[in-house]
């Protein structure tokens, strides 16, 4: 999947500076946190006492420093009364997806990156198509560049059936709508009726058929992939319903009766959600600006799992300055990827974070691919969003952040299971790799904003 987006963005000259902008307002700004509730935004007052009651005992800023941050350059509010629902690898994700869509009354909207023609695919094409004829309207969104090897006939009996079915950024330029742009929607959204969502790293294929803690492969050779999505019921909703919205409006997609697609949502659940979704033609990309800040608020622990790591000197420097300052930082990247440009560029970084004390650990026996993070047990998140410059500059990414010490021990739990089937890489070990791995490194670096 990523190999197709690095050949077509070694196409492009980019130009770029050592690190991504960031609003200057994030470094001295503290304005109130407020909550949005289900009939509006809460009090100030109000506002405080959720918050306190989703802190716990923790040792962290993320709620005295963090969240007054963000709050300044957020699109999104933190919503509390949700339901959020922690799934792990395809298997389950797809479970939960599947249940969904049967039970959709109206609308289903999917935006996402790669839907494969395999068996996967397929039975989420019947799934949808048996809604549509069922008179539920399906909007579909998916990428030029990530379902590039699915055929236009793929999407032919959802389309007959009336399904609405929008490519994002055709590489044919006769479909060009505007210009050329090379910005891809790596998204992974689906959101139904209005009132239920799901977003993640997963994406439509195959490979996500088995779990990544069985014993085994699958089959010989093939390696399981490791993934992590999220389900989401309650107001929150409506801010993945708006991001899926202007999505489709950018892109020119087919006239839409917007007000049934913003039904009342009625409280599903205590927790405190905020959704964060960012595209090119922001000034700055709030995923990015928002992992920053919380990982500078870190005091006690910052986990951060990702398939794609090819940092900028700001995140590094976070990172570093974290460990420096005696935050227990660990990183959890794939001890094998579908790229090796990028996977050699991560690597490229490996020495100047474990000098800084942070801990590095590989997954083993999976394809590791999910883009999550737990800072000091109260914050977390779960998205779409690599560690990388196309993640940051170039895509449409979403990722939805939960505030919460009870959500926050599930995602810890996940962690450990996941730091048990990894090694950890220790600088001695690290620094004795021959020097033809370290010119793949150099080689691979010098290209990082590319990649």
């Amino acid at each position: 999947m990523r190999g197709r987006f690095v050949t077509v963005v070694c196409g492009f000259l980019l130009v770029g500076c050592g690190s991504l902008p960031v609003p200057r307002n994030t470094q001295d700004t503290s304005p109130a946190v407020r909550v949005e509730g289900t009939r509006g935004a809460l009090s100030a007052r109000q506002s405080e006492l959720v918050l306190a009651r989703k802190n716990g005992s923790a040792e962290t800023d993320i709620f005295t420093k963090h969240l007054a941050q963000v709050e300044e350059i957020s699109e999104s509010p933190l919503t509390t009364g949700n339901k959020v629902t922690l799934l792990l690898d395809g298997p389950a994700t797809y479970k939960s997806m599947y249940a969904a869509i049967r039970d959709a009354k109206s609308n289903i909207n999917m935006e996402t990156y790669s839907i494969e023609n395999d068996e996967v695919g397929q039975r989420f094409a019947d799934a949808l198509l048996e809604k549509q004829k069922k008179g539920v309207q399906v909007n579909l969104v998916y990428d030029s560049v990530g379902s590039a090897s699915t055929p236009e006939e793929f999407f032919r009996s959802l389309i007959d059936a009336g399904g609405n079915v929008l490519e994002f950024n055709p590489l044919n330029p006769l479909l060009i709508r505007k210009k050329w742009e090379m910005g891809r929607d790596h998204r992974k959204l689906l959101v139904v009726d209005g009132q239920v969502a799901f977003v993640g790293g997963v994406n439509i294929s195959s490979v996500y058929s088995s779990g990544s803690f069985r014993s085994k492969p699958p089959e010989k050779g093939a390696k399981p992939w490791r993934d992590t999505h999220m389900r989401i019921e309650g107001p929150v909703v409506r801010e993945f319903q708006k991001l899926f919205a202007a999505t489709w409006l950018k892109q020119n997609g087919k006239s839409l009766d917007w007000a049934s697609y913003f039904p009342r949502i009625d409280k599903k659940g205590t927790e405190i959600v905020r959704v964060i979704g960012s595209s090119p033609d922001q000034p700055h990309n709030p995923i990015y600006v928002t992992l920053l800040s919380a990982i500078d608020s870190a005091k006690t622990y910052a986990y951060v799992t990702n398939a794609y790591f090819v940092p900028d000197a700001r995140l590094l420097a976070a990172l570093r300055n974290a460990a420096r300052r005696n935050v227990d930082v660990r990183l959890l990247l794939p001890d094998e990827t579908d790229s090796n440009l990028v996977f050699y560029a991560s690597h490229s970084y490996y020495d100047e974070l474990l000098s800084a004390g942070v801990k590095i650990y590989e997954r083993k026996d999976a394809m590791l691919h999910a883009k999550t993070a737990l800072i000091d047990g109260v914050w977390s998140t779960i998205g779409s969003s690599n560690l990388d410059w196309l993640s940051f500059a170039h895509n449409q990414e979403i990722n939805a952040i939960v505030v919460s010490q009870e959500f926050g021990e599930q995602m810890k739990a996940m962690y450990d299971n996941d730091m048990e089937a990894s090694h950890l890489v220790t600088l001695e070990h690290w620094r004795q790799r021959s020097i033809v791995t370290r010119l793949k490194e150099f080689g691979a670096r010098l290209l990082a904003r590319w990649i």
